[in-house]
């Protein structure tokens, strides 16, 4: 494998915890960094064995740390999001999807920014939000005082800025669209470390630190896919090891940089990421051959087995007395970290909603009994949760998958012996209490609405990444562009007073500059990163927006950007529709649809 100079920023660091009592801050709250990766699986580090991947930053940050080597999260990026942050199951709060409409996190939900916000932090996001781009959904809206993110659920899909690769792109400033330059990973953590030097009020902060990568598409910067160039792994995996060890990098200068200003032993700082690999390993179906590492689980990415959601987790905090010991196997997952940090931070919180986390400080300290507990977690990925759909019911020791299929994971963490006829007593336990959760969750099952006519939010445009469909759906900017998915759907909006609205129909976003019948142009690709295709002309001739029984429609102008209608509704909830008709009176859905409130406030 060819080797190339990367910086080893902080590793020295790390060889021992450093406490000094001179700069401790234990007369204050801690800190709070939650450093959360996407795609990126429990052996996608070199700490948890493989034998390709260079983390070396992390990997001494694991050896430093206390570890959860139990730990879970969703199958999926939008309901570990969600999870993480309300202490609550994705099915209660409509993100049990990562696209149509069911990746909108409800806006009754209290967030962990907006707890520690109201107990005096400071409190900031950088990176993959994912949870919703209009108000009151948007990271700016749930307590976040600074944030700096891309649209939808990865660079590149269709709510984000038109024409972002990962390299040099516009995002999202406290909502306003900026032009950065550099790398998305490099420019994530520069900020999150200028935020901290910019910082001028003496209260502690609360970080949330999301990066996009290690999500496709797999774009990285030459010197690090240059690294794996010689290794055995697809050319795709070669990028993904590539992107993992940049954000190694970039966690190496974070983490320099609080031992620096004397921030590190004060500081609470996880490490975890958002569901299973995503390219870690490959299975040649032609070859017979399997690729990379994971670490033997089985399952990755979506999947409802281990190899789904059993991700890294490691704790930092040299002031805070947690235990020295290195791992830690009870069953914790996502929906704890609200509860305990609250716990660890010493700060009020009384749940607005019924959690289904747990407190575990006292397990991280040493001084609590070990967990009877079961926690369920399973992928949905469609309009609406169906009972006993791909579901895993889980204890410390067991597995229960669809019901049916019992492993014991401590000693079979592959999953490969059903015990499910050996153990009937424990299926039908686990059955028992998935029965429970259920009966629990679906007392919450409701789409967000997007509210339209706000003074907070005028216009509102909506992408058709949030379409309720079961349908397949353009949710990135190839498939805008390739203009072949026609799916049938609604937008779920809310009125919220009577008035007169114009909606404005486009087949690009307004930062193209192109005409609803243009074709975009092709865009090369390079040895690392992926470009895009040319678009194709779609010839619509007519557009049409109906709001439950209430029809607009126009001709469409080929020279103009966006087709516009106007009419006067009445304040409510609708099921909104927008659409063009092309030439050969084919339908076809509007890919971005601007409302707006043309009524004075």
């Amino acid at each position: 494998m060819k080797k190339i100079k990367i910086c080893l920023i902080g590793l020295l660091f790390f060889c021992c915890k450093e406490h000094n009592s001179n700069v401790s801050q234990l007369t204050q709250n801690p800190n709070v960094i939650i450093v959360f990766t996407d795609d990126q699986g429990y052996g996608d580090l070199g700490y948890h064995g493989n034998p390709i991947l260079q983390t070396p930053n992390l990997d001494a940050f694991a050896e430093a740390s206390l570890e959860l080597t139990n730990f879970h999260v969703g199958t999926t990026c939008s309901p570990s999001r969600a999870g993480l942050l309300t202490g609550r199951n994705a099915n209660r709060n409509n993100t049990w999807h990562t696209i149509a409409g069911c990746s909108i996190l409800s806006a009754n939900e209290e967030t962990i920014a907006e707890v520690f916000e109201n107990n005096q932090y400071e409190t900031a996001m950088f990176g993959k939000w994912h949870l919703g781009d209009n108000y009151p959904y948007r990271p700016i809206d749930r307590g976040f005082q600074h944030a700096l993110y891309h649209g939808g659920g990865g660079i590149g899909q269709t709510p984000d800025y038109w024409g972002n690769d990962y390299f040099n792109d516009t995002y999202f400033r406290n909502g306003k669209p900026e032009k950065f330059n550099g790398y998305c990973t490099d420019v994530w953590f520069n900020h999150a470390i200028e935020f901290l030097e910019e910082r001028e009020s003496r209260e502690p902060f609360f970080m949330y630190l999301a990066s996009n990568a290690a999500h496709s598409p797999f774009n990285v910067p030459d010197a690090f896919a240059e690294m794996y160039e010689d290794a055995p792994l697809s050319e795709e995996q070669k990028r993904f090891y590539g992107m993992i060890t940049n954000i190694d990098h970039n966690f190496g200068r974070l983490i320099e940089y609080l031992k620096k200003n004397k921030l590190f032993e004060n500081t609470i700082l996880i490490f975890t990421t958002d569901n299973g690999t995503a390219r870690g390993i490959s299975h040649l179906k032609d070859k017979d051959k399997v690729l990379g590492y994971n670490a033997g689980l089985r399952g990755i990415k979506a999947s409802h087995y281990d190899g789904g959601h059993r991700v890294p987790f490691f704790i930092s905090w040299p002031d805070g007395e947690l235990l020295e010991k290195k791992e830690i196997n009870e069953l914790v997952a996502h929906v704890d970290l609200l509860p305990t940090l609250a716990k660890l931070s010493g700060i009020s919180w009384t749940p607005k909603n019924p959690v289904d986390g747990t407190n575990v400080a006292g397990i991280l300290k040493g001084d609590g009994q070990g967990l009877d507990r079961m926690l369920v977690v399973d992928t949905q990925r469609n309009q609406w949760p169906e009972k006993g759909r791909n579901s895993c019911v889980m204890s410390t020791q067991w597995r229960l998958i669809d019901g049916k299929e019992l492993y014991n994971t401590i000693n079979d963490p592959g999953q490969m012996n059903d015990l499910a006829e050996e153990h009937p007593d424990i299926v039908t336990k686990m059955n028992a209490f998935y029965e429970q959760w259920w009966d629990s969750v679906s007392q919450d099952f409701a789409y967000a609405q997007i509210p339209v006519g706000h003074q907070e939010h005028n216009p509102v445009r909506l992408t058709i990444h949030d379409m309720h469909t079961d349908d397949n759906l353009p949710w990135n900017q190839l498939l805008i562009r390739e203009g072949e998915m026609d799916p049938d759907g609604f937008y779920s909006i809310n009125i919220i007073k009577d008035g007169t609205y114009q909606f404005r129909l486009r087949r690009y976003p307004a930062e193209s500059e192109l005409a609803i019948n243009d074709v975009a142009q092709k865009t090369p690709s390079t040895l690392y990163t992926d470009g895009a295709p040319e678009g194709k002309s779609l010839k619509a001739i007519k557009a049409i927006v109906a709001l439950d029984s209430i029809i607009m429609q126009t001709d469409v102008n080929d020279d103009q950007p966006y087709a516009v209608l106007e009419g006067k509704l009445r304040k409510g909830s609708y099921k909104l529709k927008s659409k063009f008709i092309s030439s050969d009176a084919k339908e076809f859905p509007v890919y971005f649809t601007t409302i707006e409130s043309i009524e004075p406030n």
